[in-house]
């Protein structure tokens, strides 16, 4: 196939809707298990901190795989990678449904996480193939828009589920859905050569520990773990880290893309992503009890009020994509960004009695603006590396996103422990002033090269 020309309709249409089939089962189940965390405990007779490892082992499985498994896609092909991690997310989504005790559902989790990563890793390098150069930013749109929409409504599609069945069909619905993407991936995703470099497994064991350690700390601090426990978990990582990185920069073809971080407009849509995502996940984690412990609402109405955010985001999404085919990513990402600092600062501020459309349309402004940065950053990032290091590329935009979001769920546990009454609003402010700090970093980019 000639990969500047993409897939011909209807292979495309096929591959996307493969592609976004397994992106938002992967993201979803990411979500879906926060809700379910007390039924699971009680039914399976462990204690409320034991049942957050059925949350912590699918994160952290994710993150410490998905460079390993993105530099892998570079060598042995993406479609690969991603139909291999489709049908071991499959498999071990049947574990999860048919587990008897806590440690085989976290055993099955981690294994579930790794087929995660492999989804995840490298879905945007194939969006680059299936799509013509002209309509990339449509293509990234449509996943960007999926990623942002499972995120968003997680809790509430875990909640229906709930309302109707036990909690092992929480994973035993991935299965079906698995099978048929699994189907789809092997007859109409493309194919890409890959390069004859031998793989690095010390760089992905040492991956593993930096990003392991990094994330076990900052999660911890924010849950009240002992700081001398956390600071040497931290050292430990900057330790690693460094000679890590070392490693790195005397490789052709780096597992941690230490050569595409030195381009710096792929740099700086890093630095943004990870802003923002932190900012979206400090709103997240933070505005259900604003609602319901500072406003007195219930959850039915939390779970409502909620809901203007991904709708905007499935408006504004598709039509940045189209915009960012023909305008600056900087100045798109930059306004997107600002509207979603002031949707922020404006529900901060609400006051103690807010009708409903004075809390909706706020909800709606913040969703808007993340959906306008989101397609024309990522459109960016992966233009602005090497064809052939669209793997890197992928990997790197999958470990930022899952880094900003660990670090705001981390950074309101924090808030919470220390100001447990005006948390959710002093949260708010923070998330503002993280979406303030990336709209700056994505308006730095016009000043750099156009990516074409």
């Amino acid at each position: 196939m000639d990969h500047e020309q993409g897939l011909p309709p209807p292979q495309r249409y096929w591959a996307i809707v493969v592609v976004a089939l397994g992106i938002t089962l992967a993201v979803l189940d990411s979500a879906i298990a926060n809700v379910a965390l007390p039924t699971i405990a009680r039914d399976l007779h462990a204690s409320a901190a034991a049942s957050i490892w059925v949350v912590n082992a699918y994160q952290l499985s994710i993150t410490i795989s998905l460079l390993p498994l993105a530099s892998l896609g570079d060598r042995i092909g993406y479609r690969r990678v991603y139909t291999a991690g489709l049908v071991l997310f499959t498999v071990a989504s049947l574990g999860c449904a048919l587990s008897g005790s806590l440690a085989m559902l976290a055993t099955a989790r981690v294994i579930q996480g790794f087929g995660a990563a492999g989804i995840m890793s490298v879905n945007t390098a194939l969006v680059r193939m299936i799509y013509p150069r002209a309509q990339l930013g449509r293509g990234i749109a449509i996943n960007a828009m999926v990623v942002a929409v499972s995120s968003a409504v997680g809790p509430t599609v875990a909640s229906a589920v709930l309302s109707v069945a036990t909690w092992p069909w929480l994973f035993a619905i991935n299965v079906p859905i698995g099978v048929a993407a699994s189907l789809g991936a092997v007859r109409a995703l493309p194919t890409n050569p890959g390069h004859e470099s031998p793989y690095d497994y010390l760089s992905a064991v040492m991956n593993a520990f930096v990003f392991g350690l990094l994330i076990v700390a900052i999660d911890g601090l924010g849950h009240g773990e002992n700081a001398g426990y956390a600071a040497a978990e931290l050292l430990g990582a900057a330790v690693i880290g460094y000679f890590f990185v070392r490693r790195q920069l005397t490789q052709a073809a780096p597992l941690l893309p230490v050569d595409l971080l030195k381009i710096p407009v792929f740099a700086l849509s890093i630095g943004t992503s990870i802003c923002s995502f932190c900012a979206q996940m400090l709103a997240f984690v933070s505005l259900p009890f604003l609602f319901q412990n500072t406003l007195g609402l219930s959850q039915v109405q939390t779970g409502l009020l909620i809901t203007p955010w991904p709708f905007a985001i499935i408006f504004a999404a598709p039509l940045s994509g189209v915009l960012s085919d023909r305008y600056s990513s900087g100045i798109l990402g930059g306004a997107g960004l600002v509207a979603l600092t002031a949707g922020l600062l404006l529900l901060a501020t609400l006051g103690t009695q807010p009708t409903p459309l004075d809390i909706a349309w706020r909800m709606a402004l913040c969703g808007a603006g993340f959906g306008i940065f989101q397609s024309p950053n990522n459109r960016t990032l992966l233009s602005s590396a090497p064809r052939e290091r669209s793997g890197g590329a992928s990997g790197m935009l999958g470990t930022a996103r899952l880094t900003g979001q660990t670090l705001g769920a981390a950074l309101v546990a924090l808030i919470f422990g220390i100001a447990p009454v005006s948390g959710p609003t002093v949260s708010l402010y923070v998330s503002a002033a993280f979406a303030a700090v990336a709209a700056v970093v994505s308006t730095l980019r016009v000043m750099q090269p156009s990516v074409p």
